[in-house]
């Protein structure tokens, strides 16, 4: 498949596109700054900590705020877990190190406010190493993210059919999707009488397929990377024929092959 802008910038990124969107998605507050002071916080004072790592309390000052719920104090406090090094010590984090975070508000002392100053990280360890090509991964990640007509996460398959052409060899599996937020999103794989096979993802209430394969680094491609089941669940495609659903399974490994996999490198953080 051809390159997308984001995905030409995830190859000078340390990040892949998939960590970015993984956090991109679960943290309304994305904050590119540096850091001021960070003070380690002794590991019997730090519950839940993982094994082999440190916890700190870090204060950053903002360089510019890529996102965000509301207004924000130009100094910004959090609590951040990082893994020891390989010699079994607490990493350094340096004044001035400049960080890309991804955080949500913390509530305030009256009821339905939020401190401008404090805020925690969607994950333990959502403060990553900033660089000009993450933050431009990053901006275009939320370019998708925040449009009107954003592709919402797929959570699994609610039903699927296959059925035969009017020619034979011909065939075509519909499957439609569970998403997040209810809309509609589908599967359409069609067969030819030679056997070639094309597929299309329709988000949205008009299935065309025609449409282009979601391409690579972009957020349609990491809604079906990350959210597809690795196997189509037979119990789905309730009413098929054995024969149908056995080609069903077929034309979906297709769309798993050519999608290819959710290359995401850390935990992706929980759903809040």
């Amino acid at each position: 498949m051809a390159q997308t802008p984001a995905s030409i910038g995830q190859t000078a990124s340390a990040y892949t596109y998939v960590d970015l969107a993984d956090l991109a998605s679960a943290a309304p507050i994305n904050i590119h700054g540096a850091i001021r002071s960070a003070k380690q916080i002794q590991a019997e004072q730090a519950p839940g900590l993982a094994a082999g790592h440190a916890r700190f309390l870090v204060e950053v000052d903002i360089i510019s705020l890529i996102r965000a719920v509301g207004p924000m104090a130009p100094r910004v406090q959090y609590l951040v877990d990082l893994p020891l090094t390989e010699a079994g010590r607490a990493p350094k984090l340096k004044r001035k190190q400049p960080v890309l975070l991804f955080a949500h508000p913390v509530a305030g002392a009256r009821a339905g406010t939020f401190s401008t100053n404090n805020i925690r990280l969607a994950a333990p360890d959502a403060q990553l190493n900033w660089d000009p090509a993450t933050e431009s991964l990053l901006r275009s990640i939320l370019a998708e993210l925040v449009a009107p007509e954003s592709p919402p996460a797929i959570t699994g398959i609610a039903n699927g059919f296959h059925v035969a052409g009017t020619l034979p060899g011909e065939g075509e599996t519909q499957l439609f999707l569970d998403t997040a937020t209810g809309e509609p999103v589908s599967l359409t794989i069609l067969t030819a009488a030679d056997g070639s096979r094309r597929w299309s993802a329709a988000f949205g209430e008009v299935v065309d397929a025609t449409k282009a394969v979601p391409e690579r680094g972009t957020l349609s491609w990491y809604r079906l990377a990350c959210g597809l089941p690795r196997q189509l669940p037979m119990g789905k495609l309730a009413g098929t024929a054995p024969d149908d659903r056995r080609k069903a399974a077929i034309d979906y490994a297709l769309v798993l092959r050519d999608v290819g996999p959710c290359n995401r490198t850390r935990k992706a953080p929980p759903a809040i």
